[in-house]
């Protein structure tokens, strides 16, 4: 889906899924109950929402999940989720950190490998921040992605050499730095500037490991994959995606809530992560695509009726949807997974989007 939309659409469909008559009515976790209520009812066969509200963590599970032996389990803050683009906030944050430590800028240019020919458009060269706020005029994908590709796992098959290819054919739609659109292709590229041909290494070694989220990487450990929901497409079990190309836009990223909370305490209080500029720089704006929306470096920021600004990342993958928002101005952050596959409309967001931002909204007015 389109971040635009969702900044939009998801404030309306929010709240008609969650009436204000509801929000004066319980605390965090009745809060969240509701919300998980919804998932569920909108087609979700597994949910799990965490909040960090006042200091405090608080998360809930709600429906049933096939676990190995055949028993059902209510999803909890361990269950293994596919993360989506979310994990395109991990990437830049790889990048902050490159930026703090003084190995690039974030006017660098965008540099790959000769083979991998850089589109431009108009003499303005495509630069790392144009990559990590969707102004970088790229489209969404390569346009040979879907070649021979499977449906249900379409980023499987790409190659290093399909995105030489896909490169060369690559047109620019604006000039960069001058128009937001959405460009999963962008991160992937902005991955592989960072540590070409070893993107999930890096992530894991600047990002996820230093921060503890043990559980939010690309491949499964068996302990992992003891815990992982099956992904539902339409109600039919889909298999994950993999991605060993443009894993840096999070199309194969795993997470749990658990460590997606980990994740947003570090947000909130940056001061207590192992790289507090880091985390500042990407909440920080750095391009205007509205009235309504500017971008950090991967987070969208928007405002909110209180007054404070909403930080957050929607993420979806063949089988799995989720939705991370925070507000530090009141202390506030909310994730939600499930385990299907959902698409926004034209005037309604994704249930997913809609519920997280909801709650988000009440919690920060409450």
């Amino acid at each position: 889906m389109t971040a635009t939309a969702a900044a939009t659409g998801a404030s309306v469909a929010g709240a008609a899924l969650l009436p204000g008559s509801a929000a004066a009515a319980g605390g965090p976790s009745a809060r969240m109950r509701r919300a998980l209520e919804k998932a569920l009812a909108s087609g979700a066969p597994g949910a799990v929402c965490g909040v960090i509200r006042g200091g405090r963590t608080h998360v809930e599970g709600a429906g049933r999940l096939r676990a190995r032996g055949g028993r059902a389990v209510v999803p909890d803050g361990g269950t293994v989720f596919q993360l989506g683009s979310i994990g395109k906030t991990l990437t830049a944050t790889a990048l902050a950190r490159a930026v703090h430590a003084g190995t690039t800028r974030l006017d660098a240019p965008l540099t790959l490998p000769a083979r991998f020919p850089v589109p431009h458009k108009g003499g303005r060269r495509i630069t790392l921040r144009d990559l990590a706020t969707h102004s970088s005029g790229l489209p969404s994908l390569p346009p040979n992605l879907f070649t021979e590709a499977d449906p249900y796992n379409p980023y499987a098959h790409y190659t290093l050499d399909d995105l030489a290819e896909g490169l060369a054919a690559t047109e620019l739609a604006t000039v960069p730095g001058k128009t937001y659109a959405y460009s999963n292709l962008g991160f992937g590229l902005l991955g592989q500037a960072l540590a070409f041909d070893g993107v999930d290494a890096m992530l894991r070694r600047r990002v996820t490991g230093p921060l503890g989220l043990r559980d939010t990487r690309t491949t499964l450990t068996r302990d992992m994959a003891a815990r992982k929901a099956v992904g539902h497409l339409e109600g039919k079990a889909v298999p994950d995606w993999r991605d060993p190309v443009l894993s840096a836009a999070g199309t194969s990223m795993y997470s749990t809530a658990d460590d997606m909370l980990r994740y947003l305490g570090a947000q909130l209080r940056p001061e207590r992560s192992p790289f507090r500029e880091a985390v500042e720089l990407t909440q920080r704006p750095h391009f205007t695509a509205d009235e309504g929306l500017r971008l950090g470096l991967g987070w969208h920021l928007s405002p909110l009726p209180s007054g404070h600004t909403m930080a957050w990342h929607n993420g979806g993958t063949g089988g799995f949807s989720s939705c991370a928002a925070f507000s530090r101005g009141s202390g506030t952050a909310v994730v939600m997974m499930v385990n299907t596959a959902s698409e926004e409309t034209e005037d309604q967001a994704r249930p997913v989007d809609a519920l997280t931002i909801g709650l988000l909204r009440e919690l920060d007015a409450a």
